[in-house]
């Protein structure tokens, strides 16, 4: 069984005058804006994207497109006009440039404020220390520079002027060359990641010793970059969950989730996990929330451990660990976001299954390859659904598509066993890049 295997044509677009008034704008034209504008038709929504390239994922779906790049304001402005809300793809929002257009009246949903704290993994590691949520210890990595003044040096040797070479002490309380220096109650290994615009293992780097840290420093500036812990888990998890211009909270259901080198390889729904770390994690949801008056569809990545629940990462969008909601849950993911920014009350959110898998398509081959032998072979796998995003070029680890497999066991057990057959049909038509193998749930 099969999902959209490619973007739909031109002809396929909403309506625009069915759906007059109720205009949506995305900023953003990639394999989030294109499942968007797929719920968006169902709903009878116009969608108006921003977005570079001709060949996005989601222009042939939208009901008209401006060309621009993401974080062009005016280009906004004119997505803007005929919309009641503007939302985003992703979390690259230049809010400075962004503040005229909110005062000149434009609906930006979540808002602008919402959005302050949570575009800057340190931003929101400040926000997390503010409401008492947990994470991991962190610093910033300019903190490895903090220098302590010298004391004014005596030197009762030292040569009066005129009787030879000049004093060369530094001024009192200027500051002394010194090697990088972990604060204290930090040791190595520890992962570093840039503050803003990193995304599937990019933008990460693990320190594993001095020379790490200052290879680090001689390419980076440091005030972009944070210094966490490395933690230890056992399961990663992710949430997502959202809340209406009501103020009505709904949540989806959490699920666990494996990276294949830092790029997300499968996620399993629902978690196996004991019912009190569900409660954890959605009172998490709803405290971030509320207290940030949020408007929209929230994601939140967890790490499960020795330490408990801590916060990994949040995400002020729709998530790749919330694509199986398309097939397994009353109301999507995508059609929730675009619920809520039309004014219209969040829907239910529980699982219309026992239980999914849902595998990214990640490519394992470079060049203009569409695997259509691979992809014909992944739609006839039983209770499989496809979805390809149609991008232009392949290349290992890019995510070109997902696939989600319906889960009918009725335990956790039974799910994860099932999961793992299923999983390992997918391997034998799509490998890991480099083939590679993975065990679920290893």
């Amino acid at each position: 069984m099969a999902g959209p295997t490619s973007p739909p044509t031109e002809g396929s677009a909403v309506d625009g005058s069915r759906a007059e008034g109720l205009a949506i704008g995305i900023v953003g034209g990639g394999q989030l804006a294109w499942m968007l504008a797929d719920a968006a038709r169902r709903l009878g929504l116009a969608l108006k994207v921003q977005t570079p390239g001709a060949d996005d994922p989601a222009v042939p779906l939208a009901a008209s497109v401006v060309r621009a790049e993401l974080r062009d304001c005016e280009a906004t402005r004119t997505l803007a006009e005929g919309c009641r809300s503007v939302s985003f793809e992703n979390e690259w929002v230049d809010l400075e440039g962004l503040a005229p257009l909110a005062a000149d009246g434009i609906c930006f949903l979540p808002s602008l404020r919402a959005l302050e704290p949570l575009i800057s993994k340190r931003r929101q590691r400040d926000l997390q220390a503010r409401l008492r949520l947990p994470c991991p210890r962190w610093f910033p990595l300019e903190d490895v520079l903090r220098q302590q003044p010298v004391a004014e040096k005596t030197n009762a040797a030292a040569k009066s002027p005129g009787q030879g070479e000049q004093q060369q002490d530094r001024p009192t309380g200027s500051p002394e060359p010194s090697t990088p220096a972990l604060p204290d109650g930090f040791a190595y290994p520890l992962m570093a990641k840039q503050a803003s615009g990193g995304y599937d293992g990019k933008g990460t780097v693990v320190l594993r010793g001095m020379e790490d840290l200052e290879a680090l420093l001689t390419v980076v500036k440091p005030e972009d970059w944070l210094v966490e812990e490395l933690v230890r888990f056992d399961q990663e998890l992710s949430l997502v969950a959202s809340r209406d211009q009501a103020g009505a909270v709904a949540i989806f259901p959490l699920v666990e989730t494996h990276q294949h080198e830092q790029i997300c390889d499968w996620v399993l729904a629902p978690a196996a996990v004991e019912q009190g770390v569900l409660a954890y994690a959605r009172n998490i949801a709803a405290s971030l929330l509320t207290s940030l008056d949020y408007v929209g569809v929230l994601s939140i990545e967890f790490f499960y451990g020795p330490d408990g629940l801590l916060i990994n990462e949040l995400a002020p969008r729709t998530h790749n660990s919330g694509h199986y909601t398309i097939e397994a849950t009353h109301t999507s993911q995508f059609e929730q976001q675009l619920r809520i920014v039309s004014g219209q009350p969040v829907g239910p959110t529980d699982l219309t299954v026992p239980g999914a898998l849902m595998v990214n398509l990640l490519g394992f081959e470079a060049g203009d390859s569409d695997y259509r032998l691979e992809r014909d072979a992944l739609a006839a796998l039983n209770d499989a659904f496809l979805h390809w995003y149609g991008k232009g070029l392949s290349r290992p680890g890019r995510k070109l598509g997902h696939l989600t497999l319906l889960l009918r066991g009725a335990t956790d057990e039974e799910r994860q066993q099932e999961a793992a057959a299923k999983l390992a049909e997918v391997r034998n038509i799509w490998p890991l890049p480099n083939r590679v193998k993975t065990q679920l749930l290893a």
